[in-house]
């Protein structure tokens, strides 16, 4: 029993809640419109992380996560999915564009890199937690840190004759030392009540700050030296000697310091890298975008050649490795990976046998459709609309929009992408703003002026877009 409770604590810890495959997909509901066959399959991959998590020892670790590789049309919802996943769960997640690794150099950035950056990620996360866990801690200790500087103890003061002569050392204050310690701490307490009653935020007080310097950025960066460049800067920051400087903060802000100073001496850092590691490895989420980009079909020069030795480079992270990094060894075997791409030039069958197979779930998205654009527009909770709602209100200004101009501008949006590129929902963006253009731009003077109001319907949506989507020309450059 001991034990299931200890394995209970650990995926908790890790990120690996309990949630069923159906819970997952109605979250993913809240901001996401349809690709429901997507969605099943990463909630399905994710609760089969959980189960493997349970299995026993002698079979846990013969049990692999099934990489999802998802096509379809940009804007249709790919990296959205992946990037509510992670949040869903609290697991470390990292987007990368397989193009990255095209651009510098021949077969470009060192693909190592990607499970660096995620176990940053990982780090951050776990630090976080553990700030939280130590924070009334933190915070009470920072408080004491501020009575010292606001109520400061006497000075005291060596006599020089004292190293000769076995001295004792003298306090700059009256000559009886108790009435000093009886009127310091009446003064303390004083100032500790006024302290703890918020009367004290707005003064301004002069804290010693740890002086960080700058950082080396970009020495080993896009190459295969960049663990080599992270290993040095620490190493360098390990030598050289703490500096400090004075700054004059109010009592707030020198809080929110002190708190955080006190947090880093409390938290055991080599205990936050062991849980990340742990976590990176059995809660990762790397998010391939643009994989069709590195397809190749049959053999070619050039070009192309890079793209392939892209996909191969790829592989070994993919298929199970183990990459140094400065927090320690991550493996890579139980990392969920999600690869995406549009497929248009290219097809899945045109990547390398060895990464096809490594990608065993595929999930086809489909093009959104009118009636898709206009859930878009109202259902999610971060709904176009309700954003610019919001955005507007900080004006003074409330827009309303009548049924007939959503379903106008759904109906605009889907001829456009029929007629152009087909860009999904991202086509929401542009003939949104370009609607709004002019009340984005007058709200302020509107609101002076008595107008508090902007009603949007059928009719302002026509009188501001009618012209530009029916010039196929000037949509191609505008919308």
């Amino acid at each position: 029993m001991a034990n299931k409770v200890e394995l209970e604590k650990e995926l908790q810890e890790l990120g690996l809640n309990e949630q069923t495959p159906r819970e997952i997909v109605e979250e993913l509901d809240k901001y996401i419109v349809g690709q429901e066959d997507a969605k099943r399959s990463v909630a399905i991959a994710l609760r089969n992380r959980w189960r493997s998590r349970k299995l026993a020892d002698d079979i846990r670790d013969d049990v692999i996560p099934k990489n999802i590789l998802m096509i379809g049309s940009t804007g249709v919802g790919k990296t959205e999915i992946a990037r509510r996943l992670a949040k869903l769960v609290k697991a470390p997640f990292v987007k990368v564009e397989a193009t990255k690794f095209t651009e510098v150099g021949y077969v470009g950035r060192d693909v190592e890199s990607i499970i660096r950056d995620l176990m940053q990620i990982s780090v951050r996360m776990v630090r976080k937690q553990r700030t939280e866990e130590v924070k009334d801690k933190a915070t009470e200790n920072a408080n004491e840190r501020l009575l010292d500087i606001l109520v400061p103890e006497p000075k005291r003061t060596q006599n020089p004759l004292s190293k000769l002569f076995g001295g004792v050392e003298t306090a700059e204050a009256p000559k009886t030392e108790e009435p000093v310690a009886d009127t310091n701490n009446a003064g303390r307490d004083f100032v500790k009540k006024r302290l703890a009653a918020g009367k004290l935020e707005e003064q301004v007080i002069e804290l010693e700050v740890a002086d960080h310097g700058k950082p080396m950025v970009g020495m080993f960066s896009g190459s295969s030296l960049e663990s080599m460049g992270d290993n040095l800067q620490d190493m360098i920051n390990g030598l050289m000697p703490k500096r400090t400087r004075k700054r004059k903060v109010t009592v707030a802000a020198a809080r929110k310091i002190l708190e955080q100073e006190e947090a880093e001496k409390l938290i055991d850092m080599e205990e936050v890298a062991e849980t990340a590691v742990k976590l990176a490895e059995r809660s990762g989420i790397v998010f391939f975008d643009e994989i069709d980009k590195v397809a190749v079909k049959g053999s070619s020069s050039g070009p192309d050649v890079s793209r392939e030795g892209v996909q191969r480079d790829i592989l070994p992270i993919v298929e199970g490795s183990t990459v140094a990094t400065k927090y320690g060894p991550v493996k890579t075997d139980f990392i969920l990976f999600i690869a995406a791409g549009a497929f248009h030039t290219a097809k899945p069958s045109d990547l390398i046998p060895e990464l096809q197979g490594r990608f065993p779930i595929r999930v086809e998205l489909k093009s959104l459709r009118k009636e898709d654009f206009e859930k878009i527009l109202t259902e999610p909770q971060n709904a176009l609309i309700k954003q610019y709602k919001e955005m507007l209100k900080t004006e003074g200004l409330t827009l309303e929009f009548k049924s007939d101009a959503i379903d106008r501008i759904a109906e605009m949006a889907y001829d456009v992408n029929e007629q152009a590129e087909d860009i999904g929902a991202r086509r929401l963006h542009t003939l949104l703003e370009k609607l709004l253009e002019e009340v984005s731009f007058s709200a302020p003077d509107m609101v002076k002026e008595g107008k508090t109001e902007v009603v949007i319907d059928a009719a302002y949506v026509d009188e501001k877009l009618s012209e530009i989507v029916k010039s196929r020309d000037l949509s191609n450059f505008i919308l």
